[in-house]
């Protein structure tokens, strides 16, 4: 069953990652079985800290929505050993609509491809030769329906020689003069017994018996009796090659599962093969690609948590299909091809939101599950502190808990306690980071959770280091990270940027870039909208 990828944004936090594995649990709970969490970017130690408390693995982390080689509904066909008959290849070939078939080694990666051209100069070339090298004799009796019938021919492996049909004739003008021939007759003595005195390399009777006295003459020929007549025998013998001797080996042009369709048509422009082969991550061919294929590739699919703007989810969105948002954001820029379910509520955690889904479903989550989410509202709403937060985050998490059995102060306590004195200025920086365009202004706007700000502000050098470094590097107008005190329920801002635009914006005096700014405990709610206000 084809997945249904469910993410948050970039850099997620706690609310994000809750919330796609809650909705997922949600979808699937209902009999929608194709629901995966997902997320974007390397879970905090926040969050971590709440997966272990409740017994739950992180989500499948996903790189891009790109459509890829994965996403195309390409051929499959048989692989074979480069051992097989030409026989069994072609009629596989014939039967389908296949164009070229894989071949590979024993450990299952790409030997070469067999396409009806090579087949057919194969064909051709067998037509003005007439000669066979070194078959395996077992391949030579599996195309023939054959049985060895005499002593010589079971220590025999392989077979070779100019093929030569044997006609009725008189004895002194017999068709073959040599030993390294490949007799075949039918029922004519004559003609059997000057093969057998000549020691041919091989003799094929077709629907004829051999008799006593002739099975009875000291031969080193190897003999083979067939039940098909000798027209099919010819044709059938030389379909008996292995087919690693026919296949095209070299300059092949190999594409992979992840490989996105964008790159593979450029290549396909480039080198205008009639099919390619395809290698999954051990190198092992996994099927065919053609032009066909890239008509109507099947996009990804996804439902989007937590966010709505382009610049803050999965790269490659637009190729993908999306299909829901559940948000409690402002409404931003991503476009959809037909309309979408969305559901975006003025609440202070997605959480929140998706409790109320459960309910709308007449469903209750896990104890297990149920603890998660109340501890996501509580780090979505800074314990109840944040201006987002309403008097229904703190009535679901109150439910969540009472299912969880657990306690909502000690559960704030153990979340906003995590040990950040031992990470990288760049992990605190990015563990909840998100870019804004606003009004023609592009930004960044970080904010860190803590009960001990004025430690963390001893790093601020750090800080301001790698904020100026990011706003240099990706041109932006400003860098802004809030460091938001749960205790002293306010913020301290540090920004690189202009001065002018955080003093009329919050309507403060920062000095050399730091500003300490009380009650503000939201970004989305409030130093977002007061940047918007100043610029718009």
């Amino acid at each position: 069953m084809e997945k249904i990828y469910v993410t948050g944004h970039r850099n997620p936090d706690t609310d994000s990652i809750v919330a796609a594995m809650a909705y997922a649990a949600l979808r699937n709970s209902t009999g929608h079985r194709e629901y995966e969490a997902a997320c974007l970017g390397h879970v905090s130690d926040e969050t971590q800290i709440v997966l272990n408390r409740f017994g739950f693995q992180p989500p499948k982390r996903i790189h891009s929505m790109h459509t890829q080689v994965r996403d195309l509904d390409f051929d499959k066909p048989p692989v074979f050993s480069a051992a097989v008959t030409m026989d069994r290849a072609w009629a596989i070939l014939d039967a389908n609509t296949f164009t070229a078939i894989p071949v590979a080694n024993e450990d299952g990666t790409l030997y070469g491809m067999l396409s009806r051209e090579d087949v057919a100069n194969y064909n051709m070339s067998l037509v003005s030769q007439g000669r066979m090298d070194n078959i395996p004799l077992f391949n030579v009796l599996s195309v023939l329906e054959g049985k060895v019938i005499n002593d010589a021919g079971e220590s025999t492996d392989v077979i070779s020689g100019s093929v030569s049909i044997a006609l009725p004739q008189s004895r002194e003008n017999l068709c073959f003069q040599s030993t390294d021939t490949i007799v075949v007759c039918g029922h004519q003595p004559e003609m059997i017994r000057r093969a057998l005195e000549m020691n041919v390399n091989c003799l094929i009777l077709c629907q004829a018996e051999l008799s006593d006295e002739l099975r009875s003459l000291p031969t080193k020929t190897c003999i083979i009796s067939t039940p098909n007549d000798a027209y099919r025998t010819i044709r059938l013998l030389f379909q008996s090659n292995p087919i690693g001797r026919i296949c095209r080996t070299k300059d092949l042009v190999c594409f992979h599962l992840d490989d996105r369709v964008d790159d593979v048509r450029e290549q396909m422009l480039k080198h205008r093969d009639s099919c390619y082969p395809i290698l999954d991550e051990e190198e092992h061919v996994v099927g065919i690609l053609t032009r066909y294929h890239l008509l109507r590739p099947r996009r990804k699919r996804v439902v989007l948590v937590d966010h709505n703007e382009a610049a803050q989810s999965v790269p490659g969105l637009e190729e993908a299909e999306i299909l829901e948002i559940i948000d409690h954001h402002r409404l931003a820029d991503i476009q959809t091809n037909h309309p979408i379910y969305v559901r975006n509520e003025p609440v202070g955690s997605t959480n929140t939101i998706i409790a109320s889904m459960f309910q709308d479903k007449g469903l209750m989550p896990s104890a297990n599950m149920a603890g998660m989410m109340a501890a996501a509202i509580l780090s979505d709403t800074v314990m109840f502190k944040s201006p987002t937060c309403t008097e229904r985050d703190i009535r679901t998490a109150e439910r969540m808990a009472r299912i969880a059995n657990v306690s909502l102060d000690e559960l704030g306590r153990e979340i906003f306690s995590a040990s950040m004195g031992n990470r990288s200025a760049e992990e605190l920086l990015l563990s909840d980071y998100k870019e804004f365009h606003i009004a023609g202004h592009d930004l960044a706007v970080a904010q860190i959770t803590c009960v001990d700000s004025p430690k963390m502000l001893e790093r601020k050098d750090e800080f301001m280091s790698l904020m100026a470094k990011i706003a240099r590097e990706k041109k932006f107008s400003m860098v802004i990270l809030m460091l938001t005190d749960v205790l002293l329920e306010g913020t301290q801002l540090i920004f690189v940027g202009d001065d002018d635009t955080i003093k009329q914006a919050f309507n403060v005096t920062p000095k050399d870039g730091t500003v300490f700014l009380p009650h503000i405990m939201s970004r989305k709610k409030q130093v977002i909208p007061l940047l918007s206000a100043l610029w718009g």
